[in-house]
């Protein structure tokens, strides 16, 4: 998949590929949607993915309401850093393992559409130019929102892809 370069790419191609992986998850049978995934994969069933992907949306809110006012938000999160973040993913999952899968569903219905929201809020500079806000150092507000929507979502369906293979 591509990566986007414009404002109606990000919402296209994020739009997309979470369709693309609700389509898949809603096509599934009920003992595929409740199998267990491989001991060495993280997330261990569909729900687990999906909450990640809804908690990674909360992370990013977090960091985008901080990083706006001006301030520089802890990035992933406070006491972890991105060499860290298998043990920040191992404590997600562990935060929504007795949440029911309907209820993670509502969740990541919500945070994708608050995420759409940001997205489609902002001016394709805004989205695009790099250095553009300090909280996003070299890079620009589109490359959070690509990390948090469309590439994540291509992960999660690859994962959970993998995952129903065994």
């Amino acid at each position: 998949m591509p990566r986007p370069t414009n404002k109606d790419e990000l919402i296209n191609i994020t739009s997309g590929n979470y369709s693309k992986l609700l389509t898949f998850i809603h096509n599934l049978s009920q003992e595929e949607i409740n199998q267990i995934f491989p001991t060495q994969m993280l997330n261990r069933n569909v729900r687990d993915v999906l909450a990640h992907l809804h908690h990674w949306h909360l992370l990013f809110f977090k960091w985008y309401e901080i990083g706006m006012k001006g301030d520089k938000p802890a990035i992933p999160e406070e006491g972890y850093s991105w060499k860290t973040t298998p043990e920040l993913n191992l404590k997600i999952r562990d935060l929504y393992s007795g949440i029911p899968l309907e209820q993670i569903f509502s969740m990541l219905e919500n945070s994708h559409k608050k995420l759409m929201e940001i997205i489609e809020s902002h001016s394709e500079e805004e989205l695009f130019e790099k250095k553009r806000y300090k909280w996003t150092g070299t890079t620009s507000l589109a490359a959070y929102a690509i990390g948090a929507g469309s590439s994540h979502y291509d992960w999660a369906l690859k994962v959970v892809k993998k995952g129903l293979k065994g």
